[in-house]
């Protein structure tokens, strides 16, 4: 048996805003830029080229939210995600895997929300209100 795939997922903001992507393939839904990390690559790394992949945009990560690895969280195999803050100048255009990618209001998110991502948001959310990060066994 191997461990869980190790992903990337990206939280570009800006302005209250996020970027979310509409999947083309299964599990449907939106979800926040992301995927898996390549052989020989750094999680940051995969983080900055899949939101380029996925949103046609460059981004900076400004921080690490969190590692999320629940073992359903994706329903086609266990995985780790390490989910970063990012910003970028560019507008969103969903290549790659994404159908495509939009800003969205936290408050104005499209349904449904793909993997873990509801709950990914929600802590995300937290942290700008509060500061404080999601619990180490989320």
């Amino acid at each position: 048996m191997t461990g869980p795939a190790a992903t990337a997922d990206v939280i570009i903001e800006r302005e209250g805003r996020i970027v979310l992507v509409r999947r083309k393939w299964p599990p449907p839904g939106w979800a926040l830029p992301g995927g898996f990390v390549d052989a020989g690559e750094r999680v940051g790394e995969a983080a900055v080229r899949e939101a380029k992949e996925e949103t046609g945009m460059n981004v900076r990560l400004t921080a690490l939210l969190h590692v999320y690895s629940d073992p359903v969280r994706d329903p086609r195999r266990a995985t780790l995600s390490a989910v970063f803050l990012a910003e970028s100048d560019d507008a969103p255009e969903g290549g790659d895997d994404a159908a495509e990618a939009h800003w969205f209001s936290l408050d104005d998110l499209p349904s449904p929300l793909a993997f873990d991502h509801a709950q990914i948001i929600e802590d995300y959310r937290r942290f700008r209100a509060t500061g404080e990060r999601p619990p180490p066994l989320r």
